[in-house]
């Protein structure tokens, strides 16, 4: 029986852990969401710990009792209230939206709390008074994985009526996807279905996400000023503190990394380019850990630039004046603006300047799946070529988007790489209507030689991380250069000697061609760091196989890790791959764990919100 002790009477009773948990006898409040929170919090901690939660718990309880928490329209009414401000974030960038906002709301001497998503108490929504939520929406309308719930809540049956919540929406998205940012218009326009009332009009963030971000966040803080109540002892004082020495690099202040190493990790006769590339860190102070992502500011590719300067027939040495800055016209196409992805903003001023009925026409809501095709195969210089004429220096600069970073999953651990950084890069470099095509970044990157300097930045996953108790199994599903970070967990597995197992699903087209690390993991199965390898090569028989077969291959024992506390990690391609691995899942739940699809359905569920089914994809 799984019993925990508890002290009664100066003495330890056994209580069946099980009872405890078990639905008849906890409060209701006491749902998944909470019990998963509780488990995340207490994971890891010994017997005396335990003890002095429990004791912790007690007293905090019959404090409560004493003195109930006002609801969110008592605290406003009593000049209490505060702002919490909640993000959904699959890439950091909501994230760092929030905790900008909310480091400006705590500067003001205003009360404020920044709370992800899935750490957030649903019960709690009814007590609020002030709101902001930060969202992004991924690919095809789907909330990040660290908002399924809290989206789940607010747009279902059981959430609340809110007639005492102001409250402001900013989403964030990329409209290269037709359904741009309609994760923060579902949340917006369910609150004020729910009662409650806008204090600030919904944003909605491209991927230069600063550019609408900024504005909406001096707003937000505007009105924060405007109705909340300073408080004595959170209003900052200045204090004379020493300057420090240097910055540590970020997102707006990258660390220009010398290139140490830049090899091809596939054979030559592959027909694709995947790159191992070892970067150095030293005398930067970044640090990251297993899991983090890694920012790159590319340029465009040369060759492009030239072809966008040709077919448009426009002088790059031109000076061109936008916003505040004057610049060579070559200088914006190389490393100011984004000439590989396609958006929707970009096709409509396209569709305007030419007057071309067909494009307008794919803009309409009917006309979704085929923008989306569009959008998918055709970067900006194939419609040029049919639109090329009417465009000046000035307009072309004006209608591009800003060139953003790209994040690549790190493939190291800091513990055994020290002051280097190391990444798996496979290059975009094809073939589409007639035409050679690039990728910015994965060019930019494949083309850098040792010693040159390439600006970056450290992304933190919060949702992507090694169990903190190292004696869980970790699963890992990493086909082509989605396989980057399980070097890294199984670098950080082996040098802390984590008594978990450790089990990886790799799949690619050829083997003799294309295994990546082949040698690494070989090794790493010799020397009992790596227990399992399951392996899918698409091209080498006569149907092809992928990871999700070798899924439901092992099936049976997979299951039977997860049932047993395992973590499973995916990491890879959003749009196909991460969704038939998620299928799989939950056809092996209903297969091997007796569970209803509804049922395997919610069991997943559950396994994200405990952090236990983690996804890094894109």
């Amino acid at each position: 029986m799984n019993t925990l002790g508890v002290q009664q009477y100066g003495r330890p009773k056994e209580v069946d852990v099980n009872a405890v948990v078990a639905a008849e006898i906890r409060p209701a409040s006491m749902n998944g969401e909470v019990l998963s929170a509780l488990e995340r919090a207490v994971d890891g901690l010994g017997p005396a710990e335990l003890y002095w939660v429990a004791a912790w718990s007690a007293a905090r309880a019959e404090q409560l009792q004493r003195n109930p928490p006002a609801t969110g329209l008592q605290l406003a009414r009593a000049g209490n209230a505060q702002l919490t401000i909640l993000y959904g974030s699959q890439t950091g960038q909501a994230r760092r939206v929030a905790s900008e906002l909310g480091a400006r709301v705590e500067a003001a001497g205003l009360p404020v709390r920044v709370v992800r998503a899935d750490s957030y108490a649903q019960r709690d929504l009814a007590r609020e008074s002030h709101l902001v939520v930060v969202i992004s929406t991924q690919g095809d309308a789907e909330p990040p994985d660290d908002a399924r719930g809290l989206v789940e809540f607010v747009l279902g049956k059981r959430a609340p009526q809110l007639p005492g919540l102001r409250y402001a929406v900013l989403g964030l998205g990329d409209s290269s996807y037709p359904q741009f940012c309609a994760i923060g218009r579902q949340l917006d326009a369910r609150l004020a279905e729910l009662g409650a009332s806008r204090f600030v009009p919904l944003g909605e963030a491209d991927v230069d996400v600063d550019a609408v971000a900024g504005p909406w966040a001096d707003q937000a803080l505007e009105q924060a000023r405007q109705v909340l109540t300073v408080q004595p002892s959170t209003a900052r004082v200045a204090t004379l503190q020493p300057v420090p020495s240097r910055t540590v690099p970020s997102r707006e202040r990258p660390f220009h990394a010398s290139v140490l190493d830049n090899q091809a990790i596939v054979a030559r006769d592959a027909g694709r380019d995947v790159r191992h590339v070892e970067l150095s860190l030293e005398g930067s102070g970044l640090s990251y850990q297993p899991g983090d992502a890694l920012g790159v500011w590319p340029h465009n590719p040369p060759a492009l630039v030239r072809q966008w300067l040709s077919l448009l027939e426009l002088d790059g040495g031109q000076a061109v004046s936008h916003g505040q800055r004057t610049l060579p016209l070559q200088q914006w196409l190389a490393q100011e603006r984004e000439l590989t992805r396609l958006s929707r903003p970009l096709l409509a001023a396209l569709a305007q300047v030419s007057g071309d009925k067909e494009l307008a026409g794919l803009l309409q809501p009917e006309q979704r799946a085929a923008l989306a095709t569009l959008l998918g195969d055709h970067q900006p210089i194939d419609l040029w070529r049919r639109h090329r004429h009417g465009w000046s220096a000035e307009s072309l600069v004006a209608a591009l988007r800003p060139l953003t970073p790209r994040l690549y999953s790190i493939a190291s651990s800091q513990k055994v790489v020290g002051d280097e950084v190391h990444l798996t890069v496979a290059v975009v470099d094809y073939l589409m209507h007639g035409e050679p095509h690039w990728g910015a970044a994965s060019t930019f990157v494949a083309n850098a030689g040792e010693q040159q300097r390439l600006p970056v930045f450290i992304e933190a996953n919060e949702r992507f991380r090694l169990p903190r108790d190292d004696a869980r199994d970790i699963i890992m599903i990493g086909p082509g250069a989605g396989v980057a970070p399980f070097r890294a967990f199984l670098q950080e597995r082996r040098e802390t000697g984590a008594r978990g197992r450790n089990w990886l699903f790799f799949g690619n087209r050829h083997f003799s061609s294309e295994f990546l690390y082949q040698l690494e993991w070989q090794a790493a199965l010799r020397d009992g760091s790596l227990h399992r390898l399951d392996l899918a090569f698409s091209r080498d028989g006569g149907s092809k196989v992928y990871v999700q077969q070798r899924l439901r291959e092992q099936g049976r024992e997979l299951y039977a890790w997860l049932r047993d506390g395992a973590s499973i990690y995916v990491c890879g391609d959003a749009s196909r791959m991460a969704k038939d691995v998620h299928a799989t899942l939950i056809d092996i739940a209903t297969t091997h764990g007796g569970h209803s699809p509804d049922q395997a359905r919610e069991w997943l569920a559950e396994l994200l919100q405990q952090g236990r089914y983690a996804r890094d994809v894109y």
